[in-house]
């Protein structure tokens, strides 16, 4: 069977089982970029059989070499073992491949983060509205940024002041509650900056596309970063971990914090929150 119609059979399987739309879309970025290597490196039809651990290797190497993180390369194995998987259970290829992998050593590294008072220069530096309210909604909820720019205008719950997360990570749906500053900022957002010139649903729009591009949203943080003239790399992300790290210093538990995120395990949670050495310090001195 060529490759690609194995990923075909592979991703209608997942929308099948309702797999999250995020989930679908990077397991077929990866297995279409892993197409895309062979056919330069064979010159040729990719067929699942013709297919070696050598060919996984040297992808794996490029992906190294290219610079990719340890994470991304962990990621890539993964994927490629789930599809090998699916493929072994349907007779299109007798032996899982990428099982045979050793596994890509992850780098832990310790997780930027900012503070509320240093969020609010970055909001601040922020000079296109729309922008600005995303970001200051993604501080203020931890929600990932596929889950805020999804947002619906019915998922936006002023009334009631919860925000309905729906379809995050792994297909799962949550409320979030919008605390008083958030409450204020998408009040007057809803009142005095939305505005499209196209039908649109979401919550977040630009006024020419009807949505908000993730790509230029991390632009904007990243001129904004620049402009402060800070060090750190902040990125959309970072502010999911800020959320968690904010929380907790303030005193709400890990548990909590778990539900707020979205994570399924505690040992998500954890590796999102920053702990200083003072801190640390006052913990131990507890005893």
């Amino acid at each position: 069977m060529l490759y690609n119609q194995a990923v075909d059979s592979f991703i209608n399987s997942m929308k099948i089982a309702d797999r999250s739309k995020a989930t679908i879309t990077g397991y077929e970025k990866e297995l279409r970029y892993f197409h895309n290597f062979l056919t330069v490196k064979h010159n040729c039809l990719v067929y699942m059989e013709d297919i070696t651990l050598e060919d996984i290797e040297d992808y794996l190497m490029d992906k190294k070499e290219k610079g990719h993180a340890s994470s991304s390369r962990s990621r890539a194995v993964y994927i490629l073992r789930s599809f090998y998987n699916y493929c072994c259970k349907k007779d299109i290829c007798p032996k899982n491949l990428p099982s045979l992998l050793e596994p890509v050593k992850v780098k832990q590294k310790e997780r930027e983060f900012i503070t509320e008072e240093e969020f609010e220069q970055l909001a601040e530096a922020i000079k296109k509205p729309v922008m600005r309210t995303v970001v200051q909604t993604m501080f203020y909820t931890g929600g990932r940024i596929s889950e805020i720019l999804n947002l619906k205008l019915e998922d936006v719950d002023l009334e009631n002041r919860i925000l309905h997360i729906i379809e995050g990570k792994g297909n799962k749906d949550r409320d979030v509650p919008i605390n008083d500053k958030l409450h204020t900022i998408l009040a007057n957002y809803l009142e005095n900056i939305r505005e499209t010139e196209v039908p649109s649903d979401r919550f977040f729009v630009n006024k020419t596309t009807g949505k908000v591009s993730a790509s230029y949203l991390n632009r904007c943080i990243k001129q904004a970063t620049y402009e402060l003239g800070w060090k750190k790399d902040i990125s959309s992300h970072v502010l999911r971990h800020s959320f968690g790290t904010n929380l907790l210093e303030k005193g709400a538990s890990v548990v909590s914090i778990q539900k707020l995120l979205g994570h399924t395990s505690l040992a998500v949670t954890s590796r999102y929150l920053h702990q200083d050495m003072k801190t640390l310090t006052d913990a131990v001195n507890l005893l």
